[in-house]
């Protein structure tokens, strides 16, 4: 990794990540302490599988909550495809919602299904466990991996893929999600807000990719604001804007020289001015210390090689302080690492419904885990479990500490914010005959001040590539055509975008591609905004071109 200075784990080590729950204040006390171990952890062995072929520690049982193409029980919600990231959050009256993310890429030869695509869904539990409602939060979006909440009640919903964007959905339903450009165009795994430093923290699942930070215009209003990607030196973190945070010109990891690298960002999780994230290709567990702008391994499989932690996921901080890691493979684990000095399994699944895709060398990870707002129960996902993914809830005696990490995250929802300083229009549909044979496309741009204009027509549904580990493949952005402009006064124009015939070309055959026309504005300060807008190209009636990549 670029420039960054590796500390061995047993100076560092699981020590460290007790030590960070609790704040920068334990940062050099942590590294005088003694090397971390595997062990048996804080509820002892695992225990062999129950009914769902789970294995737990003593004392505690599990229940399945949901499966993908199935009905959530006492609902008639179908429950969406291969489930990842997820979050919870307290509904006043003492139940709590859990949402979830759905990683299905798109089909574009299919007809339009809740069940493909991506998106978010989410399910009501009432007071005493029992299911009351499950509902669609977040829907015609792809590759939804993992994302995370807002102090303000959100769940901020990560498009895994090149050119993938952030959405804010409303737990509750009762607001229409919104894209939140200006946190960039890039293979986005998930997100953390640190709501003292008023910024979210991002990670981007590319071997090269970056560790990112936004910083909203107005907090917590995310429609504007900086993006910046990490340089290391050492073990301090400095941050370098990103000139270009829709991609139109190259994508973001690209942007800066100098950048780190980072191996496959995974999950990524805020506690007490520490964040915390992991990298899968590496296999590390990272702290980085907000207040202090430090950053240090606290968990390396290379220098721990009898650690039971290997692909490394999604990542929750329980109350206690206790850091819970899914494993992508492995023995299909979650792990924790405590502050004594532990790391160690706290739930492994089993048997052959959890092997992935039959007949392909896609397998099951395990992903999305959280507790409950009263700590008590541990909720993960499958994510390919009986093929399509199933959701699980784990009951015991988790270590608490109600009191240290505040009141619990209520449900909201989605403020509209101030209108965004660029907006863009087009037409809804274009057929592809007519595509091929003008090469262009007419937009409407209008600003509200002078600044340098880009826009880009891009599409996901042409080319995939094959993901991480043998995961979901991922859509590979084509880009058709670009634009640019320098606005001498607020107002609107119409702008004429010339297509690259090539590419135009490459155009999936099925009923219809999904195309996005995106718009950047920036003004003479530096500041950036950015407007998209959906368009389909229809096939009806047109003769598939015979030279077709895909």
């Amino acid at each position: 990794m670029d420039g960054l200075r590796r500390r061995e784990f047993v100076t560092a080590g699981a020590a460290a990540a007790g030590a960070l729950a609790f704040g920068p204040s334990f940062w050099r006390r942590a590294f005088e302490a003694h090397g971390a171990t595997p062990g048996v952890g804080p509820y002892g062995p695992l225990q062999p599988p129950d009914a769902n072929g789970i294995m737990l520690p003593r004392g505690f049982t599990s229940r399945e909550i949901a499966r993908g193409e199935v009905p959530v029980a006492g609902t008639g919600y179908v429950w969406h495809i291969f489930s990842d990231g997820q979050a919870t959050y307290d509904t006043g009256d003492g139940g709590w919602i859990l949402v979830s993310n759905s990683e299905a890429p798109p089909d574009v030869d299919a007809p339009p299904s809740p069940l493909k695509g991506g998106g978010s869904s989410a399910i009501r539990f009432r007071a005493d466990g029992t299911i009351a409602d499950a509902y669609r939060i977040l829907g015609g979006t792809e590759t939804n991996c993992a994302g995370g909440r807002t102090p303000w009640g959100t769940w901020l919903s990560c498009e895994e893929y090149e050119g993938g964007r952030v959405w804010e959905a409303d737990p509750m339903g009762r607001s229409a999600a919104i894209v939140r450009p200006a946190m960039g165009a890039f293979t986005h795994e998930a997100a953390a807000v640190d709501p003292v430093g008023k910024q979210v923290y991002l990670t981007e699942d590319k071997p090269d990719g970056g560790f990112y930070r936004f910083t909203p215009a107005r907090y917590p209003d995310l429609s504007s604001g900086l993006l910046e990607v990490a340089v290391v030196t050492g073990a301090s973190v400095s941050w370098a804007v990103v000139p270009d945070p829709s991609a139109i010109s190259v994508p973001t990891r690209s942007q800066v020289p100098g950048m780190t690298r980072f191996a496959s960002g995974e999950g990524i999780w805020f506690d007490s001015g520490t964040i915390y994230f992991t990298t899968k290709g590496d296999n590390r567990v990272w702290a980085y210390d907000t207040e202090r702008s430090m950053i240090e391994t606290i968990y390396d499989l290379a220098v721990t090689p009898d650690g039971p932690l290997s692909g490394v996921d999604n990542v929750t901080v329980s109350s206690f302080g206790d850091v819970y890691v899914c494993e992508d493979g492995g023995n299909l684990e979650i792990c924790v690492i405590t502050p004594e000095r532990e790391v160690a399994p706290v739930m492994r699944v089993t048997g052959p419904a959890h092997e992935g895709v039959p007949g392909t060398p896609v397998s099951s990870e395990i992903a999305g885990v959280i507790f409950d707002p009263s700590g008590r129960r541990m909720y993960f996902s499958s994510q390919r479990g009986f093929v399509t993914g199933v959701v699980y809830e784990v009951s015991g005696p988790f270590r608490t500490d109600a009191g240290r990490t505040g009141a619990p995250l209520a449900a909201g929802t989605v403020g509209a914010g101030e209108p965004p300083a660029i907006r863009v229009t087009t037409r809804r549909r274009v057929s592809y005959r007519r595509l091929l044979r003008r090469l262009e496309l007419a937009v409407r741009v209008s600003v509200s001040e002078p600044g340098d204009v880009a826009v880009s027509l891009t599409t996901p549904d042409v080319n995939r590539v094959r993901g991480e580990r043998g995961s979901t493949d991922r859509p590979k952005l084509l880009t058709l055509g670009r634009r640019r402009r320098r606005f001498r006064r607020r107002g609107a124009e119409n702008l004429i975008v010339k297509l690259d015939r090539s590419a135009v070309r490459q155009l999936r055959r099925g009923r219809s591609v999904s195309l996005r026309v995106t718009a950047q504005l920036r003004d003479g300060d530096g500041n950036v905004d950015v407007a998209t807008r959906e368009i389909r190209v229809e096939f009806a009636g047109t003769r598939r071109p015979a030279a077709f990549t895909g």
